[in-house]
């Protein structure tokens, strides 16, 4: 037997992102952005409200950051979800976070979050139902402790955190259970 919940946003899991963006004073701002999704090989869309402080500082900039989110860093990533920059205009400062211009954007890269997507803005789709930033992911940096002995980002020492639209919990991602395009291979001989 199901039970039924009518419409619920219920998909898991849901990356915990942040991100970030300087203001026309070269001032960071973050937030945490649990509807973030690659739309493209080299793209990322941002299901984010236009109200938002960090949404304006992107546009103005026309550049962005888009961070993995990790467990020891838990209480920082939520408090960007909490907090708004419109509101607390030292939010990030009370973040307790650090950052460092972008190499390659006109944006900040969260030091203590281990792997940064780094974007220049695209476009925004704007529809009756939807408020989209996409952005082009201009290069990918990551701290020396996640990466495995091939030089690859390793998952597991990450320990990126999700969302649980469920009961609004955050878990660590956990063990690898199988191969991406070999898990199914045997059905491909029926």
């Amino acid at each position: 037997m199901r039970k039924n919940f009518a419409s619920k946003p219920y998909l898991f899991p849901m990356p915990v992102a942040i991100v970030a963006a300087y203001d026309e004073n070269g001032k960071p701002c973050a937030m945490n952005a649990a509807w973030a999704q690659i739309c493209d090989m080299g793209e990322i869309a941002l299901f984010i409200s236009k109200g938002h402080k960090t949404t304006q500082n992107i546009l103005q900039t026309k550049a962005f950051t888009v961070s993995i989110a990790d467990v020891p860093h838990m209480a920082e990533a939520d408090f960007l979800g909490i907090a708004s920059g419109n509101d607390m205009p030292d939010k990030f400062a009370r973040s307790g976070l650090h950052e460092v211009k972008s190499e390659f954007v006109n944006a900040p890269v969260i030091t203590e979050f281990p792997v940064t997507m780094e974007c220049e803005l695209t476009e925004v789709a704007e529809t009756k139902v939807i408020y989209a930033i996409v952005g082009h992911i201009v290069n990918v940096s990551a701290e020396e402790r996640v990466l495995d002995d091939k030089g690859k980002i390793d998952p597991k020492k990450l320990q990126a955190l999700v969302f649980d639209q469920f009961q609004n919990g955050y878990y660590a991602v956990g063990d690898q259970v199988g191969q991406a395009w070999h898990a199914g291979m045997d059905l491909m001989k029926k």
